[in-house]
């Protein structure tokens, strides 16, 4: 299913790499003397990507580092990739999906760009009915995986800044360092799946802003969007009752990220020691190697308490600001679709988040469908296929 390269495209590709990042650095370098605040999207580095990590029907791809913005609101480096389709792109360029993958962990071993993602066979087989339609992927690994500082898990603005500057990094690389014919357009539409599917439709409230008219954000896709999460988050204490070990692991990733993020909230003072042991491996341990430790040590959620959190002032503001989910001001079509049997993300929450973004007049388009978590990405792409093939019509 994976993509190789041929041991000529492989050497080809090594011999480029010195010239790729000896471009990218000098104009970033300029730029940057220019602005004390580099622009977004501005390429920093660039080099081949793994051929292992090929989208099928790739025909070039690479790893780009660029500059975005920061949980702090600040300028930052993040890293992502781009996959451009074989052949001539139709004229304006390869329209653009702009992936947001799935959680992965918070270390930097797991960066989808360096290793793939916690599902990269379902993922590379899903992106690839998405190429075939003539479409070039960007991905980015958001800001602080593979990069400096902790990635900012379930910060909704964060990483809508991450996936938009990589739609504009993947073009101003595309457009300085490749041929005209694997130029990318302007017009886009952003992908998710899990946490990347809460990260589309967050991306969707904010694309037009964080893009300005240098792009032209079309609509989005969300799969297995997680929703009110906040809530969960704000209501949790010390508990008896279990917690799947999927579901335990991405608990320890909110609370890693929150006291990073956050340490104004002093989240260690409600941590128990299990909760400490824990929170502090979810900085490193990726999502499987994570899950399983937790399995063979039979905890739950709540033996990572020892008080309820919500005896931390501001905490449920704090964590609804952080995480919550935009339910009005979207500009442009999205949709999202989700499994009624999803286990890792219950439809519950999604579909009662849907209900409220109809209610407020948004446009968006909901539907389930009779499959799990990871399911619904491919039983939903007889619909979303033909979506996204209109939202891209001119």
């Amino acid at each position: 299913m994976v993509l190789r390269a041929s041991s000529v495209r492989t050497a080809t590709a090594l011999a480029l790499t010195a010239a790729l990042t000896a471009t990218a650095a000098p104009a970033a370098s300029a730029n940057a003397a220019q602005h004390s605040r580099p622009e977004p999207g501005t390429v920093v580095g660039a080099a081949p990507l793994d051929a292992d990590l090929w989208v099928p029907g790739t025909g070039q791809a690479y790893r780009l580092t660029y500059t975005t913005t920061n949980a702090d609101g600040r300028s930052a480096h993040s890293t992502g990739a781009v996959f451009i389709p074989k052949g001539e792109a139709p004229r304006g360029g390869w329209p653009v999906i702009s992936w947001a993958h799935g959680t992965v962990g918070l270390g930097d071993d797991c960066t989808p760009s360096r290793v793939g993602s916690s599902a990269q066979e379902r993922d590379l087989a899903y992106l690839a009915k998405w190429m075939e339609q003539g479409y070039a992927i960007v991905a980015s690994d958001y800001v602080g995986l593979g990069t400096k500082g902790l990635m900012p898990y379930l910060d909704g603005r964060t990483t809508a800044h991450n996936i938009v500057d990589m739609v504009k990094a993947g073009r101003a690389f595309a457009g300085a360092r490749l041929p005209e014919s694997a130029r990318l357009a302007r017009k886009w539409v952003t992908v998710g799946q899990s946490q990347g599917g809460g990260a589309a439709i967050y991306t969707a409230r904010h694309a037009t802003e964080f893009g300005g008219p240098e792009l032209d954000y079309r609509g989005a896709v969300g799969t297995g969007t997680p929703a009110y999460v906040e809530r969960l988050v704000a209501a949790a204490g010390p508990s008896d009752e279990p917690s799947s070990p999927v579901s335990t692991a991405y608990g320890t990733y909110i609370f890693a990220a929150l006291r990073d993020v956050h340490p104004e909230l002093r989240i260690d003072s409600v941590l128990s020691r299990t909760g400490k042991k824990f929170i502090a491996l979810a900085e490193k341990e990726c999502l499987h190697p994570l899950e399983k430790r937790i399995a063979a040590a039979g905890v739950s959620s709540g033996d990572f308490l020892d008080r309820p959190v919500n005896e931390i002032p501001h905490f449920a503001d704090t964590v609804r600001d952080y995480m919550g989910m935009p339910e009005d001001g979207f500009d442009k079509p999205f949709f999202m679709a989700h499994g009624t049997q999803d286990q890792d993300v219950p439809v519950t929450g999604t579909a009662a988040y849907a209900d409220a973004l109809t209610a407020n007049g948004e446009p968006v388009t909901f539907r389930t469908y009779p499959t799990d978590h990871s399911g619904t990405m491919a039983a939903s792409q007889p619909d979303t296929i033909p979506y996204v093939r209109e939202l891209f019509a001119d």
